[in-house]
């Protein structure tokens, strides 16, 4: 039971990233004073009737005003849903501002911040291998089928066409999780400018959390509380018993001992192919400087 007193988008922080990038673990650091609603994951196409008409990782080009797919989003940010599944880990029980995270979503950013450009949206980035290696021990069926990208036409026609072939000839599990974490960051740091979203690290959060979490802060034009350090060490609710966070090895290393050098090279070599390269590589820390804001720069085009 809640009330949500919203009356719009400008009520909402959008957090973004890839499925096991450690999304609900930094939603939680935001949401350390538990000052805003929290909407789990909404654009999951099978958990909403409204949006059932989204493809598993929709693409919509920025002009796009189809209201098959800007309603659903319109009630979505403004906390005009309710369902066990978007709001199973919501404890505000009178809210006035939303936060959304989701993790299905990088491929409609561009498209959110056209539509909705009083929603500052944070994307989170982790080193690939730890995300493919965290997806992959889970032992679920991700139903990673990338057809689903080359079947739609606008996203290949304005970000993926050159990399058809090698979308294509993937057919190795692991090489094919990399290549979906290419495109799910790929094409929103291809859509922004430095400064129109905030880039974060999860690496950044383990090694210098006070500046991390400083730096989001001021983002959201939040002055930075010590008090949010606090849930740096709690498990997150979505949190496995294998995972470094509880078993105490290292947040940011733990994958290397799982990932043999063969697949961490083909990984470089995909990341290479979309220029992702400059961001990560073989180290498990970014090459990047957490200060270095949007990465648009950063990306091929």
């Amino acid at each position: 039971m809640y009330v949500d007193r919203g009356s719009g988008p400008s009520g909402t922080v959008l957090l973004a990233g890839s499925a096991r990038a450690g999304t609900t673990w930094i939603s939680d650091i935001l949401n350390y004073r538990n000052e805003y609603r929290y909407i789990f994951e909404p654009f999951h196409p099978n958990r909403l009737a409204s949006t059932r008409g989204f493809r598993p990782r929709q693409y919509l080009r920025p002009e796009n005003d189809d209201p098959a797919y800007l309603l659903p989003a319109t009630d979505i940010l403004s906390g005009r849903v309710r369902s066990v599944w978007t709001d199973k880990y919501n404890r505000k029980r009178v809210a006035s501002r939303r936060l959304v995270k989701e993790v299905r979503g990088n491929l409609l950013l561009g498209w959110i911040s056209s539509h909705f450009p009083q929603v500052p949206i944070i994307l989170l980035l982790r080193h690939p291998c730890a995300v493919v290696n965290s997806q992959l021990d889970l032992k679920w069926n991700w139903h990673l089928d990338l057809g689903d990208f080359l079947s739609q036409a606008p996203l290949m026609e304005d970000h993926l066409e050159p990399f058809r072939d090698l979308m294509s000839s993937t057919t190795e599990r692991f090489d094919q999780h990399v290549l979906l974490w290419c495109i799910e960051n790929y094409v929103p740091l291809r859509q922004y400018r430095p400064g129109d979203v905030h880039v974060a690290f999860y690496e950044h959060f383990c090694v210098d959390p006070a500046r991390e979490i400083e730096r989001m802060f001021s983002f959201l034009g939040k002055p930075f509380d010590p008090a949010a350090m606090a849930n740096l060490s709690k498990p997150s609710a979505v949190s496995r018993k294998t995972s470094a966070i509880v078993s105490g090895e290292s947040l940011v290393e733990s994958w290397r001992k799982k990932v043999s050098d063969e697949d961490v090279a083909r990984a470089e070599e995909l990341l290479g192919a979309f220029g992702l390269d400059r961001i990560y590589g073989a180290d498990p820390l970014p090459k990047l400087d957490a200060a270095s804001g949007a990465l648009s720069g950063e990306v091929s085009r």
